[in-house]
C-alpha cells in the first residue's frame, strides 16, 4: 500500500489546527496549572467558547452561505471578515473572564488574542500570514509561561506543520516561518508584561 503524502498533510493540518491546538493548551493550563481553583471549569467553557466553539460555528457558517470556499479559509481575499468577527468574539470573552475575577494569564490569554487578531488581519490586508504556525507557536509560548522550558519541545513539531502547510499549497516557506516566529514571539513578550513575571 502507497504512502499518501497529501493525506498526511492534510492529517497534520488538521491535527495542529488552531482549533484543536488552542484549546489542548488551555486545558494543560487550566487543569494543571488552576485545577484547584472552583472556578476552573468557567474558565475552561470560556476559553473553549472562545477558540474553538465560535470559531467552528462562524467558519461553518461562512462556507455554507459561500462567503469562504474552504475550511482552511484557502483565501487572503476571504480572511477579512472571518477574523474581524473573531476579534469580537475574543474581546467579549475577555470581558467575562474578568467577571470571574481568574489569574492574570488567563485574562492575558484572551485579552491578546484579540489583539494578535487585529494583527493579523492587517497582515492579511496585504499580505498570507500561516494562521496555523502563527497560533500554533503562541500556544508553544503560553504553555511556556506556564511550565517552563519543558514546553519548547513542542516546538520540534513546527517544521513539520510548515511542511504539511507548505505541502498543500496553502502558504509558501517565508508565510509559514513567519507566522511560526512571530506567533511565539509576540505572545511571549505580551504575556511577559502583562503578567509582570
Amino acid at each position: 500500500m502507497q504512502f499518501d503524502l497529501h493525506r498526511f498533510a492534510n492529517f497534520i493540518s488538521w491535527v495542529i489546527s488552531p482549533v484543536v491546538v488552542a484549546p489542548a493548551a488551555y486545558y494543560a493550563i487550566v487543569t494543571q496549572g488552576y485545577g484547584d481553583d472552583v472556578k476552573s471549569m468557567s474558565y475552561l467553557i470560556v476559553l473553549f467558547f472562545s477558540s474553538t466553539v465560535a470559531p467552528i460555528f462562524l467558519i461553518s457558517g461562512l462556507k455554507k452561505i459561500g462567503k469562504i470556499s474552504d475550511f482552511n479559509i484557502s483565501f487572503r481575499e476571504q480572511r477579512f471578515l472571518p477574523l474581524l468577527v473573531l476579534v469580537a468574539v475574543n474581546a467579549l470573552g475577555y470581558e467575562f473572564m474578568k467577571h470571574l475575577h481568574p489569574p492574570k494569564l488567563l485574562t492575558g490569554i484572551l485579552l491578546f488574542n484579540a489583539v494578535n487578531m487585529v494583527f493579523i488581519l492587517l497582515i492579511t490586508l496585504q499580505w498570507k500570514i500561516s494562521i496555523h504556525l502563527f497560533t500554533f507557536s503562541s500556544s508553544v509560548a503560553l504553555l511556556f509561561m506556564q511550565f517552563g522550558t519543558v514546553a519548547l519541545w513542542l516546538l520540534l513539531f513546527v517544521p513539520l506543520l510548515m511542511w504539511s502547510r507548505i505541502f498543500l499549497k496553502a502558504h509558501n516557506f517565508m508565510q509559514t516561518l513567519v507566522g511560526g516566529m512571530v506567533g511565539f514571539g509576540v505572545m511571549y513578550v505580551e504575556l511577559k508584561w502583562w503578567t509582570g513575571l
